[in-house]
């Protein structure tokens, strides 16, 4: 059964992404961030290991994690999507962190799973049939991180900086452009549509899904070759 592009079945593919694939080949850049300039591509292998390199193939980061053996279970839908999970954030479901939580969320946006999506259309993102939602902010919207969300709401900074409201800013956007691939259910893009900074977001091209990747890519590297 193939779903159909909805505000349900895409919050039903939010939730499905850590059982759609087990290795991601990735480039990706953030547009409109001052903090995060330069594109980053990256192979990762689930449950535990990734390998960081800047798009001239220099390496950036090796990340070797303790595997969870214990592996979370959802209940699928009748259309092989994720109805529900044992826990938002169960053990066993995040893929290795670089930097922070932003990029397990790009990975695994079950957060999206809670915002008020609208506009669902198919498109193609960089080759792959990706669903695009236009969304905005919602009270079941409930990021990974507070100060790493996929979608920077003044709520969610309201929330994180109680006890420091100098750190929120006046302003934030309150509408955003979303979009999940279809096949592995990562978050692919967000880009702010309006507020200070419109066009500000991740853009995440997928190279290769589920090929074999040698534990040689992610050998610890010798002394000075890493930055």
């Amino acid at each position: 059964m193939v779903p159909t592009p909805s505000a349900d079945t895409f919050a039903a593919l939010a939730r499905s992404s850590p059982w759609r694939w087990s290795t991601l080949r990735f480039t990706v850049r953030w547009p409109g961030d001052r903090r995060k300039t330069g594109a980053l591509r990256a192979r990762l292998r689930r449950p535990d290991v990734l390998r960081v390199e800047g798009l001239d193939g220099g390496l950036v980061q090796i990340v070797r994690e303790p595997p969870d053996v214990r592996r979370a279970v959802p209940v699928l839908r009748p259309d092989g999507l994720v109805a529900s999970r044992p826990a938002p954030w169960a053990s066993g479901t995040d893929a290795p962190m670089h930097q922070d939580y932003h990029w397990v969320a790009m990975l695994d946006p079950a957060e999206l799973a809670g915002v008020d999506a609208a506009s669902v259309t198919e498109v193609s993102h960089h080759g792959r049939s990706a669903w695009e939602a236009v969304v905005s902010d919602a009270p079941s919207y409930e990021p990974r991180c507070g100060c790493c969300p996929l979608l920077h709401t003044r709520r969610i900074d309201l929330l994180e900086y109680a006890g420091s409201p100098a750190r929120v800013p006046p302003a934030c956007a309150a509408a955003f452009r979303v979009r999940l691939d279809v096949g592995t259910g990562v978050c692919v893009l967000t880009e702010e549509i309006d507020g200070p900074t419109p066009g500000k977001g991740h853009d995440l091209r997928i190279e290769a899904v589920d090929e074999p990747m040698a534990d040689d890519l992610f050998a610890p590297p010798r002394r000075g070759l890493s930055r």
